[in-house]
């Protein structure tokens, strides 16, 4: 290989590291709302999809839901939040356990609210950041009524994820918390399990 082949090959090397640079910050650099709206997108396309309207196909669209919501929300640091401190002194399997139920009744008691709804297009209206902290408010319109939503999220390696929703000024992690905490005060979290076990069950 002669000198100027030599340079060729060094250009090439340089402007393919340039590029992988520039890719690689203008993905770090995508703020939360960016994030968030594909992951909302799917969902109004999951929910106004006919061909899985009804009964008969919740279970599928159930699945497709939480297959897509569990790519953008961190049910780890919510359910962290609402066992409060109680949570570091709990086993690895004894968090996993919580984790998996916990996501579970909120696919119950959350999901199953928004299942009728009408599939208008959300609307952002702004985004605070602080450090890896944000919020991103939006509101939906259903059946004429506008219902104002906030993602509270956090950057856990360059990628915000959502960790509570705060839904018309009602917190989903706060309201938890305070219900959880008096649980785990007089029965314990094996009687906090044995609630969202119930729970879960109910709804089937």
């Amino acid at each position: 290989m002669n000198v100027k082949q030599k340079r060729g090959v060094t250009a090439c090397l340089l402007f393919m590291s340039a590029w992988i640079i520039f890719i690689s910050n203008a993905t770090a650099a995508a703020g939360p709302t960016e994030q968030l709206k594909p992951t909302l997108s799917s969902l109004i396309a999951i929910l106004g999809d006919a061909s899985l309207k009804g009964e008969e196909h919740k279970i599928e669209r159930r699945a497709r839901i939480m297959e897509r919501v569990k790519q953008s929300f961190d049910f780890r640091e919510m359910s962290q939040r609402v066992v409060g401190k109680e949570w570091k002194s709990l086993s690895s399997a004894k968090q996993d356990h919580f984790q998996e139920l916990f996501t579970k009744l909120l696919e119950n008691a959350y999901i199953g609210k928004f299942e009728g709804y009408s599939g208008k297009e959300v609307q952002y209206l702004g985004e605070r950041v602080k450090e890896e902290r944000a919020i991103v408010s939006t509101q939906i319109e259903n059946n004429g009524q506008l219902i104002p939503v906030d993602y509270i999220m956090t950057a856990k390696a360059d990628t915000w994820l959502v960790y509570d929703i705060n839904i018309e000024g009602v917190s989903l992690v706060r309201n938890y918390m305070e219900q959880f905490k008096s649980i785990l005060r007089n029965e314990k979290f094996d009687g906090l399990i044995k609630l969202l076990e119930e729970k879960n069950l109910s709804f089937q």
